[in-house]
């Protein structure tokens, strides 16, 4: 679950994080009050979404008139912003969060992540923070610092201090940002975070370091006992496909490609994925409908899958263990009539009940192709999805 930056910054004052002081604004007609309040001759206006790149995307203002303030605010509020991080449609702005702008003397970058390899909290930094800072990764990745925590001791003084040194801090700054780091992991610890990115992390010409922009992400395995992280949820900001997914206890990540895929099983789901984009095809989903699946949430999950318009064919892949493969084909039929599907649809089952699964799918009047193999499977709804799109194509034409 992700923050925006306002909320971010709530939290980075409750832990005494230094960071900008800024209001929020839903309507355009609070804003003689909020600049008022700010006091100041500018300001920054931005736009809070779900999305880094902001900056680059014109959702980030430096304003220097009331007027203009005016102009960017009801040219942001209620439009969509596209950036490199969004899809084409882009991510709702509902709100703004106005502050008043810093004395930038430099940038650096920092973020405390769940590193997956280690298994540990990692302090990751750079000197070069900023805008440019996937490309600073990218051509000049040894500028990219990183620093596990040992999970037994914590972060210590000494890891604070080397840091500290690797960023050519003096000793003032330094005594700043070993305070810094201690706070943002007691947060992070605290608040079951996966997260927290500083892009920049300023240092003032007054001698101050100051956190600019927040980006805060709340692991959500952890909600059932974060509740005040769930009562800031946006839900606007994510994918509906995904929230519908999650209140059904299914896992689904929605993709750019045209091929559907349910499985049953995470690593499944993954190997299902890579050999569908072997075989030049695209997954349009990461779908793992559990263990403990039914008919019913196999009709919900075809639900899901069928609400992404780009979708023109559905691999099935289930191996069954707990679940019967027989309820699965039950389900695939039932979608299938309901939902009076005309997209190729390639089932493999395999495991418990197969043969029943299958028998079921065959006496029906369901237009379903079987495969046993995984492979032929995978190719076999890359050609018929090809074979759609020419069609569609010469439709087109025609």
């Amino acid at each position: 679950m992700n923050l925006h930056e306002y909320q971010a910054k709530n939290l980075y004052r409750k832990y005494d994080i230094p960071t900008t002081k800024g209001k929020l604004l839903t309507h355009p007609s609070q804003l003689d009050d909020i600049l008022r309040t700010i006091g100041k001759d500018k300001w920054v206006i931005k736009a809070q979404v779900h999305s880094g790149g902001r900056g680059k995307a014109g959702g980030v203002k430096l304003v220097e008139s009331k007027s203009e303030a005016n102009e960017e605010v009801r040219r942001l509020l209620g439009s969509r912003l596209v950036t490199n991080q969004t899809s084409a449609k882009g991510q709702p702005i509902n709100s703004i969060f106005i502050e008043e702008p810093c004395d930038i003397l430099d940038e650096i970058y920092l973020a405390f992540a769940v590193d997956r390899t280690t298994q540990r909290i990692m302090i990751i930094t750079s000197s070069e923070g900023g805008m440019e800072i996937e490309e600073v990764a990218e051509k000049s990745p040894e500028k990219i610092l990183r620093n596990p925590i040992n999970p037994v001791v914590g972060i210590m003084p000494a890891q604070c201090r080397q840091i500290c040194d690797d960023l050519g801090l003096d000793k003032t700054l330094s005594a700043q940002m070993i305070d810094l780091l201690q706070k943002t992991y007691k947060m992070f610890v605290e608040n079951d975070l996966s997260l927290v990115e500083v892009n920049p992390l300023v240092i003032t010409k007054q001698g101050y370091l100051m956190c600019l922009d927040g980006k805060v992400q709340v692991d959500n395995s952890s909600l059932y006992r974060q509740a005040k992280m769930n009562e800031i949820r946006d839900e606007s900001q994510e994918d509906e496909r995904e929230l519908k997914a999650e209140k059904l206890d299914l896992n689904y990540v929605s993709l750019d490609g045209n091929i559907a895929c349910m499985v049953n099983g995470a690593g499944l789901a993954m190997a299902t994925m890579d050999l569908i984009q072997t075989y030049g095809g695209e997954p349009a989903n990461f779908l793992d409908v559990g263990g403990s699946v039914n008919e019913k949430r196999v009709i919900e999950a075809f639900e899901i899958i069928l609400s992404d318009t780009k979708v023109n064919g559905i691999l099935v892949n289930i191996f069954g263990g707990i679940v019967r493969c027989d309820i699965i084909a039950g389900g695939i039929i039932s979608a299938a009539q309901k939902m009076n599907l005309h997209i190729p649809i390639v089932v493999r089952l395999e495991g418990t009940n197969a043969k029943e699964g299958l028998e079921l799918i065959r006496n029906s009047s369901v237009s379903v192709y079987e495969e046993a193999n995984l492979d032929k499977a995978a190719k076999k709804i890359i050609e018929l999805t090809n074979l759609d799109s020419k069609k569609n194509t010469e439709k087109e034409e025609n």
